[in-house]
Formats: structure tokens, sequence, C-alpha cells
């Protein structure tokens, strides 16, 4: 496996800087080093140089065409053709292979180890692996490998070129984004309204509850004062003679039995007199 690599533009720069002023052969020998040089995916501004397109008419046009097979190719592509271009290094194959997990991970985060053994032309999983481990340290990729279910499980990987053609697909993949942000938005703003008339309504029932509670206290207030009125009486004293029971109930019952006893102590001095 190889040592860690991170994508940055520093080796990218310094390759562009020779490619303005390079022709011929020593362009088309400055691109072989730039496919092979460690760290460097992007191929866009390279090909959009104006001597870098004369090449396609020259007589380094297979160099040209393997450039633009990197920038926006797959390994697969390359082995279809891979008679009228020039070979490929291993630094330069192990490349165009992260490049193509890329391209894949673009159309589906969960891509079996068939699919890519089959795309990578590789020969047993031992060598997938080592590869995507490569392309995760060269930080073009973030993932991890699922060998119990034979797949990568891909989290992130970096942008590839893009060619002109594919500008209106994305300008509608785009406009078809939008369109469903508006729907999402709309029934948001739905539910919102839905959320606010809910409450307009539970704060009505609430106030007008309130107002009942308010108006019950006031006709108990009123009536017991009318009450109060009519005896002559405090309304609070009023309340409270209503709350106690009656005093003379538990009083009748000893003054009968005070009576009672006197009657019988009457009745002996009676009896002794007229003995």
């Amino acid at each position: 496996m190889s040592a860690e690599v991170k994508v940055t533009g520093q080796n990218q720069e310094q390759f562009l800087l020779l490619a303005k002023s390079a022709k011929g052969a020593a362009l088309a020998t400055l691109i072989h080093q730039v496919l092979e040089a460690p760290g460097v995916y992007v191929f866009g501004e390279l090909l959009d140089m104006p001597n870098v397109r004369e090449l396609a008419e020259s007589d380094f046009a297979s160099t040209f065409r393997l450039l633009t097979v990197f920038a926006y190719g797959t390994y697969a592509d390359y082995l279809a053709e891979a008679r009228s271009l020039p070979p490929l290094t291993e630094a330069q194959k192990n490349k165009l292979r992260h490049l193509s997990v890329v391209t894949l991970a673009a159309k589906v985060k969960c891509i079996p180890y068939a699919v890519l053994l089959e795309a990578l032309a590789l020969r047993n999983v031992r060598q997938l692996e080592d590869l995507v481990i490569e392309a995760v340290y060269a930080d073009i990729l973030r993932g991890s490998l699922d060998q119990r279910n034979q797949r990568l499980e891909v989290d992130y990987s970096i942008g590839r070129d893009i060619q002109r053609q594919d500008l209106s697909a994305i300008a509608r993949t785009l406009q078809e984004w939008c369109v469903g942000c508006e729907v999402v938005l709309s029934g948001i703003e739905e539910q919102v309204s839905r959320a606010n008339q809910h409450k307009e309504q539970q704060l009505g029932l609430k106030q007008q509850i309130e107002s009942e509670v308010a108006n019950l206290k006031k006709t108990i207030k009123v009536t017991t004062a009318a009450a109060a009125a009519a005896t002559s009486q405090d309304p609070e004293q009023h309340l409270t003679e209503l709350r106690e029971p009656a005093p003379g109930t538990n009083q009748r019952q000893p003054s009968k039995k005070a009576s009672k006893g006197k009657g019988l102590r009457g009745s002996a001095k009676i009896w002794s007199k007229s003995n």
C-alpha cells in the first residue's frame, strides 16, 4: 500500500504553470507526468488550455484522449480503447481506478465487491481492499469496507470534472431539486398555518372559559349579598351561619333531663308531707 497522500492543489498549480509554455512532445510528456503525479485528480483546467486542446489535432492526439479519459472516464473506458491509447504505468492504473470508484460512488453509496472487481478489472478481494484503502488515504474517498456483506459503504467522495454536454443534465437536476424544495416549503407553511389556527382556537376557548368563571363568581357573590340583605345580616356572617349546624339541637336534651330530675325531687317532698 502506498504512503498517505492528501489531495492538494499545490502540485496541480505547478503543472499548470509549466503547461502554459509547453508544446508538442514536451507538453505530452508533461501530461503523462500529471496523470502519474500523486494528489492530482482534477484535470479540467489543464484541458481548457488552448495549447493542450491543440494536441487533439496533432501527432499526440492519443495523449490528449488519454487526458480526457482521466478527466471524465473510467478504467473500463480505457480498456475499451486501450489499443489506440498510450500504455499506463502502475501509478496511472491505480489513479484511474480510484477515479472509477469515485464515479461509482456518485451513483450509489453501497457498492458490492462484485461490481468493483468487474469495473476495476481486479483479480481478488485483497487487491480491491488495498486499492480502496489507498483511495481513503489519498482523501478522495471516505467510507468503510463491509467484509461481512462484501460491499463498500461510501460516506463521501470528491467531485470529478464536468463535461460541457453534462451541464444541461445538471441544470435539470438542480431545477427538480428546487421544485422539490418548494413543495416541501409549501407543506411546512401549510402545517404552520394549521398550527396557528389551532392555537387561536385554544386561546379563544381559554378566554371563554375564564369569562364564564368570572361571571359565575360574580353571580355567586351577588346572590350571597342579596340573601344576607334579606336577613339584615352581614354577608360573611350569613355564610358562616349557613355552614354551622343549628345550636338548639344539642341543648334540648339536657334541659329535658334537668326538668325531669326536678320533678322527681318535688314528688318526693310531697310524699313525705303526706306521711
